[in-house]
């Protein structure tokens, strides 16, 4: 007689109409909903991690004080005149591949948040401000470059970016170290409640188990039969979790996108990154039958 597939045969355990089925499927849904969540901010974070190192290590900032003088056109002209020392200095610096001062109305839009529409900058002693590329590879002194921009034009100032970032990266690092340690908290107590339940189980179907040792049955079956049902619970309650947790992540992005300044919205999620959050199902399916099969295995083995 054919040995009979291993997906077809029939289960011995009434394990379907088990009580905890229900508590543990909920529980699966929620570590997988504040799975999802936590991993999606941890991935933001490296992605703005990532875009802050290309576009803001990549670049300097100069800044040229403005000329007091009661004259304001002669003021503007010495401050122009100031910058435009400063731009050519930078130009034959080696690393540097692009120098752009900002327009007057770039200047007028980076003020616009703090003083409102309608100014008039010429109006006011701005400060001039020169946008810098290095090359990827540049390795510039930056004490010495400091030091010999003052020299060809005094009232500039640099700006590397280094100390502001520095801070915002440990700011950032912290916050996906929190992120990682929930995550790990999540799983060790999904995989704890996994492992009391299917022990519970064990513990109401004993007799029958024990019946089913009498008539010749393996610990190996008896673990079978508990993680394919543990897989179902955690593939159900997955699905049930992620659901939940996609428009969340939606929601939570559009509320970032309303922050100014850009800092934030440097923070996305790639299509595989969200093919990552979107096999959390799977993760949590494999994770309960695992758990499931290696519980049972080692609770026969004391048991019977």
């Amino acid at each position: 007689m054919p040995k009979q597939p291993y997906i077809a045969r029939k289960q011995e355990l009434p394990l379907s109409g088990d009580a905890t089925s229900l508590f543990l499927q909920i529980m699966i849904s929620i570590a997988v909903f504040i799975f999802a969540l936590t991993l999606s901010g941890v991935l933001s974070i490296n992605s703005m991690l990532y875009n802050w190192n290309q576009s803001i290590l990549g670049s300097l900032t100069v800044q040229i004080m403005p000329v007091n003088n009661a004259n304001k056109e002669k003021a503007r002209a010495e401050t122009l005149t100031y910058q435009q020392n400063a731009v050519d200095f930078l130009q034959k610096v080696d690393g540097v591949t692009k120098v752009t001062p900002l327009s007057d109305e770039q200047l007028k839009k980076l003020i616009e948040p703090w003083l409102g529409d309608g100014v008039n900058i010429e109006n006011l002693p701005m400060p001039r401000i020169i946008d810098v590329k290095l090359a990827p590879d540049a390795e510039l002194n930056f004490p010495k470059l400091a030091r010999d921009l003052s020299q060809a034009s005094p009232l500039a100032s640099l700006d590397n970016h280094k100390l502001w970032l520095s801070k915002l990266i440990k700011f950032a690092d912290g916050l996906k170290l929190m992120a990682l340690t929930i995550l790990v908290l999540v799983l060790a107590i999904t995989s704890g409640a996994i492992f009391y339940t299917t022990r519970m189980s064990l513990g109401l179907h004993r007799f029958t188990i024990e019946i089913l040792h009498t008539m010749g049955a393996k610990d190996t079956y008896v673990a079978q039969q508990y993680a394919r049902r543990m897989a179902f619970l955690g593939l159900t309650g997955g699905l049930v979790g992620l659901f939940f947790a996609v428009p969340s992540v939606f929601f939570i992005a559009s509320l970032a996108q309303g922050i100014e300044g850009g800092i934030i919205s440097e923070a996305n999620l790639s299509f595989n990154d969200w093919l990552l959050i979107a096999s959390l199902p799977l993760f949590a399916m494999t994770i309960a039958m695992l758990t499931a099969y290696y519980t049972v295995k080692r609770t026969l083995q004391k048991m019977l």
